[in-house]
């Protein structure tokens, strides 16, 4: 049976007293909250931090909230309740495609946005999610309040912008009128990480596309995004020559590793296809033609 290094639990009352116990305990200390990314790596000893801070009565931090023109999410706020959302659903239904291909519902009903984003692992759904959407993070440590892109949020594998006495309190969606959004995955089992996934959200503009956002994860794409196939599709009729086009472009900029999953260009096959299908379910979207 495996079990974890020894640690010692703090458990965190507020936002004030998680960055106080992080700037006693130091570079050491995490936070946990689903633990449901974390527990298995400190069972396995990837992790081994010395002390655990338990946030989960941050119940403050739970929300999903219009807010002028974006949606705010708090980074506490559980997988489930993304899933459930009408607000998103309304926007974003990039979010329920998602969600619905996260794991299960026992860690649906467990596991928070903020966890999953400072997990950072490269076959992070969410992270492409973010990285689509050109989502915002904000992050809280004693002396205030920073925002990073979440194009900028990821750093490298299990790395964030997340300083050792910071938190990360809430993710920022702009509100992008006219635009339809979708999320899609190959995985080996129901729930199991993605061999491959693509994100994307498309704004029209009569039969112009204004704008375009496409998230990839589990391929080595740079920053969980492809700018490259956003280009060639941004400013252009969203036929299906130029949404392939985009889709290939997308997955000429990843990097997969081949591994237990599948050979490199298996998965950059998988890029390029499930990137043009999110497009196509954008675009139906954006139309009123798909719910």
């Amino acid at each position: 049976m495996q079990t974890p290094a020894p640690f010692e639990y703090e458990r965190a009352g507020s936002v004030d007293d998680a960055l106080a116990l992080l700037e006693r305990h130091g570079p050491e200390a995490r936070l946990v909250a689903g633990g449901h990314s974390l527990l298995p790596m400190m069972k396995l000893r990837l992790a081994r931090p010395e002390v655990l801070i338990d946030i989960n009565d941050l119940t403050d931090l739970s929300y999903i909230r219009l807010e002028g023109g974006h949606i705010a999410i708090g980074a506490m706020t559980r997988h489930a309740e993304l899933l459930d959302s009408p607000v998103l659903a309304e926007h974003y239904t990039i979010f329920g495609d998602a969600e619905r291909v996260i794991a299960d519902p026992i860690v649906r009903n467990r596991g928070t946005i903020g966890g999953s984003f400072c997990q950072a692992d490269p076959s992070e759904d969410l992270a492409a999610v973010g990285a689509a959407l050109r989502a915002e993070l904000v992050i809280r440590s004693a002396s205030g309040t920073r925002t990073v892109p979440a194009r900028e949020f990821h750093t490298g594998p299990y790395e964030t912008a997340v300083d050792d006495a910071e938190i990360l309190t809430e993710i920022r969606v702009p509100v992008r009128p006219g635009s339809g959004s979708a999320y899609e995955k190959v995985e080996r089992r129901a729930g199991d990480w993605a061999i491959a996934a693509a994100g994307a959200f498309v704004t029209l503009d009569g039969d112009t596309v204004s704008d375009v956002g496409i998230g990839l994860t589990a391929v080595g794409a740079a920053h969980f995004c492809a700018p490259s196939g956003e280009d060639a599709l941004r400013g252009q009729a969203p036929t299906e020559e130029n949404l392939a086009a985009a889709a290939l472009a997308a997955a000429e900029s990843t990097n997969p590793s081949a591994d237990q999953r599948g050979p490199a260009e298996y998965k950059r096959h998988l890029a390029q296809e499930l990137t043009l299908r999110a497009l196509r379910r954008s675009v139906a979207r954006a139309r009123g033609e798909e719910a």
